[in-house]
Formats: structure tokens, C-alpha cells, sequence
């Protein structure tokens, strides 16, 4: 199992950094994403692009340095399905068919994380290496 040891650091970089551009976009486009939020009918746009930024740049960073990754990609996976529900629900529009089942994938992608954590290559492992570290992050 040697030569597979780098496989959840790769899982969590591939699913990591599409969050965090996505979030880095919303960003620059302040407003274009506000009014796209507002468009589906969801109220306080401003707020709604606050919490898909925090999720997007804090999520997609934290899953890629794999610190507190379980909680991350459970955080993660519910922000992804309301995201599936909310902006991906036009079934009849093949597009929107396409990024709601591209959703579902990156959910269950989140949730192997969730259970089975971060990998050996994570700040979660390094930090499960150095008692002092848990002691003090618990307390």
C-alpha cells in the first residue's frame, strides 16, 4: 500500500482548489455574484456571498492543508448540496443537470474524507504525531 500513501493528499488537493478559485472569483466579482444570488430567489445576496466565500477560500484551504479535514468536508458537502438544490435544479436545462450531478460527485468526495480523514500527508496527521499539540488544541 506503499505506492498509494500520496493518493488522500491528492484526493484533497483536486477537491480543495476548486473551491478555493471558485471562492477567489466570487471576490473579485462582488457584484455579479450578489445579483446571480438574488436571481434564484434567495434572500440577503450579501450575506449569501459572505458565507460561499468563507466556505469556498476557508473550506477549500483547510481541506488542502487537510487541517480539522473531517468537520471540513462534512461543512463542505452540506454547503454543496444546498448549492446542487438551489442553483443547479433546472433539470430540463442539460447544463444545470450536469453541474447538479458534478455537485452530487464532489459530495460523495467530501464525505470519503469525512470518514476516513485527511491522510498521513495533513496538518491533522502531523498534529496526531505530536502529543503536545493535541493537548493544547483541546484545551
Amino acid at each position: 500500500m506503499e505506492g498509494t500513501r500520496f493518493l488522500p493528499l491528492l484526493g484533497r488537493v483536486l477537491i480543495g482548489l476548486p473551491f478555493l478559485m471558485s471562492g477567489l472569483g466570487k471576490v473579485a466579482s462582488y457584484g455579479a455574484t450578489t445579483a446571480y444570488i438574488g436571481s434564484v430567489g434567495l434572500p440577503l445576496a450579501p450575506l449569501g456571498w459572505a458565507i460561499a466565500v468563507a466556505f469556498e477560500v476557508g473550506g477549500g484551504l483547510l481541506l488542502v492543508l487537510g487541517f480539522r479535514a473531517r468537520g471540513v468536508a462534512t461543512g463542505l458537502a452540506a454547503f454543496t448540496l444546498a448549492t446542487a438544490i438551489f442553483f443547479h435544479n433546472n433539470f430540463a436545462d442539460q447544463n444545470q443537470m450536469i453541474h447538479f450531478l458534478k455537485n452530487i460527485m464532489i459530495i460523495g468526495g467530501l464525505l470519503q474524507i469525512a470518514h476516513f480523514g485527511a491522510g498521513r500527508y495533513s496538518l491533522d496527521a502531523h498534529r496526531a504525531r505530536d502529543p503536545k499539540k493535541v493537548a493544547s488544541a483541546t484545551a
